[in-house]
């Protein structure tokens, strides 16, 4: 009797783990998910999409060959995406040898994702013709230089070596390749014979718009969502044109997961609007929170925001007549008053204190990059009385009696209310403390990234953000052979510190190396920086699991139901 007891119990505890089986799984599969993070999406093409949102939207419909994944504490895990495994080999010419192993998966159309479609978006985005912004994450990876020089891409060391092997090759050693470049949106795979058709066929369809109505068509090869083929665990399903888009899990994703069944972005024309819409249970997800809520949490000392990848920067043309002269590019720059400029932004703007912000790790996840080297700007206001008088010294010394005598310099800025109120008190600052006229040029972001590429400026404000959680990428565009040195400083002691960073045997010497060049760079006054931002969002908080990278694109696709 006792056995038919004991055989009883074991049955019917069998059936109570298969109805909460059963029940979780019930759950997960109808779990939707709807963020609001964006005003629109801008474009559809990785190596363009330079927004939040569209950074959000892409992480989700391609993979990448790793990814970060965060667990229920809020820790990230790189994992392997379209690669199931990867090993590097040092060179005897200093170069590394990164070699990925793709996993079975599939594209959106049922063809096999395979090396080649790596090497095609790979050598798109470094070729110089597609202007992609995120170009430079490549330029680590050895042949980028002669792709630049000659249009050449195939000299890009990037191989697929069988349909199932890729094959990178680097210049050095780099503590960012797999966990910010193997993971970033910009260098997601692509079908070229995807890509080739809808580029012919939008070609074709904006010729006859205008033949018929005279009006320039300007349909791009992603215009039409209903034609895109991804890799990725979901899918297109609708998408409205500054409304929604709706995305649905991708069936033949590799990968098994619990994640939403459905994915919505809703989007909104301001912050105000987002909150509304998490108010009324319709948004589950919102960035960037209001004004008014980032100004009630800033009161809250224990209220820790999250800082932006990013410092606005007053770019100094190195040779210009007049700033070639390290005295007058420091005394214009102690000149500044940071605080009142960073509040000139609003709340979520905070006086720089270095050109690499808070939030980039040290030589551990567990260290930061600015706590370690501290302030390198003096921010203090009991000091700022002095430091004008200290910049007027530097002036005088550098041959001027007064700033009148530099004459009007122009100020380039890209035509936001934003960034016109800062050329404004910038352009009050200047002239306050040395008598320096500067007249603010409100530019499109084109012509400010023409007339920096042509070395056609004096001063030109810009929010200089990395390619990846490193400070070596803040400071790796100023060396004097680099082609994004816009601002033209030229040091050889600097150009000796970024390339021993780049072969550095160990962390320790390699974050040695960064701080000392960041210290240079400032003391030599080659650019200024301004302020750095802080930022923050809100998740139901029914809903655990949200990812956000640290280049500020958000991943909804490990979101789950908190538990009671």
């Amino acid at each position: 009797m006792n056995v038919w007891k004991r055989m009883a119990a074991v049955l019917l505890m069998l059936a109570l783990l298969a109805g909460l089986a059963t029940g979780c799984g019930e759950q997960e599969e109808t779990l939707t998910v709807s963020a609001a993070i964006g005003d629109g999406i801008e474009t559809f093409d990785p190596i363009y999409a330079v927004d939040e949102e569209d950074q959000s939207l892409l992480t989700h419909l391609y993979e990448n060959l790793l990814r970060k994944k965060t667990d229920g504490t809020g820790a990230v895990t790189l994992i392997g995406g379209m690669a199931k495994s990867w090993e590097s080999e040092e060179n005897h010419d200093g170069t590394v040898t990164w070699t990925f192993k793709l996993r079975s998966a599939r594209w959106s159309d049922g063809r096999v994702v395979k090396a080649k479609d790596f090497v095609y978006a790979w050598r798109r985005l470094a070729n110089p013709s597609s202007g992609s912004p995120f170009a430079s994450m490549l330029s680590i990876v050895a042949g980028y230089d002669e792709v630049c020089e000659s249009g050449d891409t195939s000299l890009l060391q990037v191989t697929a070596k069988n349909d199932t092997t890729l094959e990178v090759v680097l210049n050095g050693n780099y503590d960012w390749f797999l966990k910010d470049v193997c993971t970033a949106v910009a260098t997601s795979p692509l079908r070229e014979d995807i890509v080739t058709a809808a580029r012919d066929a939008a070609v074709e369809r904006n010729k006859a718009l205008e033949q018929e109505d005279g009006v320039a068509g300007t349909e791009k090869w992603w215009t039409r969502t209903e034609d895109l083929v991804t890799n990725g665990p979901y899918v297109v399903n609708t998408y409205e044109w500054r409304d929604s888009i709706s995305l649905t899990r991708f069936e033949r994703y590799y990968e098994n997961e619990a994640g939403p069944l459905e994915l919505t972005f809703r989007f909104v024309s301001s912050p105000e609007e987002a909150q509304s819409l998490y108010d009324a249970g319709e948004a589950d997800l919102i960035w960037p929170m209001t004004d008014e809520w980032m100004e009630t949490m800033s009161a809250d000392e224990s209220w820790i925001p999250t800082t932006e990848l990013g410092t606005y920067t007053v770019l100094m043309n190195n040779e210009h007549p007049i700033l070639a002269d390290a005295l007058v590019r420091q005394a214009m720059t102690t000149a500044l008053d940071r605080t009142t400029l960073a509040q000139t932004v609003g709340v979520t703007a905070r006086a720089a204190e270095a050109l690499v912000p808070p939030g980039v790790p040290d030589d551990s996840e567990d260290e930061d990059f600015r706590t370690c080297a501290g302030p390198l700007l003096d921010n203090e206001e009991k000091s700022y009385v002095d430091r004008c008088a200290q910049s007027q010294q530097l002036l005088a010394e550098a041959g001027y009696d007064s700033g009148y005598h530099l004459g009007e310099l122009e100020y380039l800025y890209v035509d936001t209310v934003e960034n016109a109120v800062v050329a404004e008190e910038l352009a009050r600052q200047w002239l306050n403390v040395l008598n320096v006229h500067i007249i603010p040029t409100a530019v499109t972001e084109k012509e400010l990234r023409t007339a920096l590429r042509e070395g056609d400026y004096v001063l030109a404000g810009m929010e200089l953000e990395a390619v990846a959680n490193d400070a070596e990428c803040f400071l790796m565009h100023w060396t004097s052979d680099s082609e994004n040195n816009v601002i033209h400083y030229a040091n050889s002691a600097y150009d000796t510190l970024l390339a021993i960073i780049a072969n550095a045997p160990d962390g320790t010497a390699r974050l040695g190396c960064l701080h000392d060049a960041e210290l240079l760079l400032l003391e030599d006054n080659a650019l200024c920086p301004l302020y750095t931002r802080v930022t923050a969002w809100t998740l139901r908080e029914t809903l655990a699991g949200l990812g956000r990278d640290e280049r500020g694109w958000f991943c909804l696709a490990d979101i789950y139901k908190r538990t009671a």
